[in-house]
Parts: C-alpha cells; sequence; structure tokens
C-alpha cells in the first residue's frame, strides 16, 4: 500500500505500520489513523447494512455525530471508526442491522 509521502502544506511524519483483520482479512494501517482511513486507503466503502433494508452505508459525517460509519470492532457493535485509532491486532467486521449479537439482528 503506497501511502501520502509529502503534501504541499501538511508536514508528514512517518509512523510505524501495524496490522489489522477486516472482515477476516488482515491489512496494514498506519499507527494514529482512524479506522475508517485505514480502510478508505485499501479501498473499503461499506461499514454496515442498515437493520432495515439492508442498505450499505460507510463514513458519512467524518467527526462521530452520525452512525453511518459503526463496525464491530474487537466484538463490540456500534463502534464510531471514523473517530476510533487503529491499534496493533484490531479485528473488524461489517456491522449487519443494529449490531446485537455480535453484529446481527
Amino acid at each position: 500500500m503506497q501511502y501520502l509521502t509529502e503534501h504541499p502544506i501538511l508536514p508528514l511524519e512517518e509512523r510505524p505500520v501495524v496490522h489489522i483483520t477486516v472482515d477476516g482479512c488482515p491489512i496494514e494501517a498506519r499507527l494514529g489513523d482512524t479506522i475508517a482511513a485505514a480502510l478508505t486507503t485499501h479501498g473499503i466503502r461499506v461499514f454496515r447494512h442498515t437493520a432495515k433494508r439492508r442498505q450499505p452505508r460507510g463514513i458519512f459525517c467524518g467527526i462521530g455525530q452520525c452512525t453511518d460509519c459503526v463496525m464491530v470492532v474487537d466484538g463490540k457493535p456500534n463502534v464510531r471508526t471514523c473517530v476510533t485509532r487503529v491499534r496493533e491486532g484490531m479485528v473488524i467486521q461489517t456491522q449487519e442491522g443494529n449490531g446485537g449479537n455480535c453484529g446481527t439482528l
């Protein structure tokens, strides 16, 4: 995966890589990135499916106010991925419905 290495305004520093698992697939992320940023970097856009119509949702507000980006993280449902930072060994799953009973309705 290629990460942004220079920017005309923002200073970019090297950060360690951590390993996370998303829906059973291992991916790398930079320490300090949010889960949403790490997933978006890898082309993952669907984070959950709605309870009623099973419609796909992804990042929307990006500031933790809506619930479009919630996922099951380390077995805990309804984690707002836009404000939660990745850490080594994190296990993330696409959330189905309201997240009850480990991601099922």
